[in-house]
């Protein structure tokens, strides 16, 4: 069966690459390059001082006895006021490395979520020759509902990306740009052709790991 998805604000449609959007879903690989993903965005930058960093002497707080009081030593201890913070956070990086090809097959799986369900439509740049937010709102309110995410390629696509820039919950980028989690999170997606041609790229993996699997076969014979 041959996969389409529907022109945006026209009757016509577009042939896709079953490679690309015919993958089954893979939950394992979509779970962990979204988590891997999330991670990245962290900034780790959360920082607190231990008690030999907090600006305090280090004497004895009173004599061990005759006092009446409980023996204490330091003041920088965590439990007093102005101590320092035991096991508190340090500045660190949250990053999580996927493989390549495993990143790969889960982008054509949250791709290929969306062209099974109808909900991946093309939307030509070249439609638009000066910005219109209400051409826009328009084409977008006659396919389907919810968050949409829009994925343009090229750099010259501006009147394009101003037409849809400014309406509530639609986000616009890059396909360079775009995560598996942005993916998975966007209830409606829009591909320029540009875009499609792009992620056309993530065919290659298999391609490659085919003729691996045949010359080593052929080694070993």
């Amino acid at each position: 069966m041959a996969l389409s998805a529907p022109r945006l604000g026209a009757s016509a449609t577009l042939d896709l690459d079953e490679e690309i959007f015919g993958e089954p879903f893979h939950e394992h690989l979509v779970h962990e390059c979204v988590v891997a993903e999330l991670a990245a965005r962290r900034r780790g930058t959360a920082s607190t001082k231990d008690r030999s960093e907090v600006a305090m002497t280090g004497a004895k707080a009173w004599r061990q006895k005759g006092t009446g009081r409980a023996r204490a030593g330091a003041l920088s201890t965590p439990q007093r006021v102005g101590g320092g913070v035991a096991f508190g956070p340090k500045p660190r990086g949250y990053t999580v490395k996927v493989n390549r090809k495993a990143r790969r097959r889960a982008m054509r799986a949250a791709l290929s979520v969306h062209a099974g369900r109808g909900s991946l439509a093309v939307v030509v740049p070249d439609d638009y020759e000066s910005p219109s937010t209400k051409r826009a709102a328009q084409a977008l309110a006659g396919f389907r509902d919810g968050p949409a995410l829009i994925l343009l390629a090229r750099d010259e696509d501006d009147a394009c990306l101003k037409s849809f820039r400014n309406i509530a919950r639609v986000a616009v980028g890059t396909a360079d740009g775009a995560g598996v989690a942005d993916i998975v999170r966007a209830s409606r997606l829009l591909l320029s052709p540009a875009a499609i041609d792009y992620f056309g790229a993530l065919r290659a993996d298999r391609g490659s790991d085919r003729r691996t699997r045949r010359e080593g076969e052929a080694v070993s014979a």
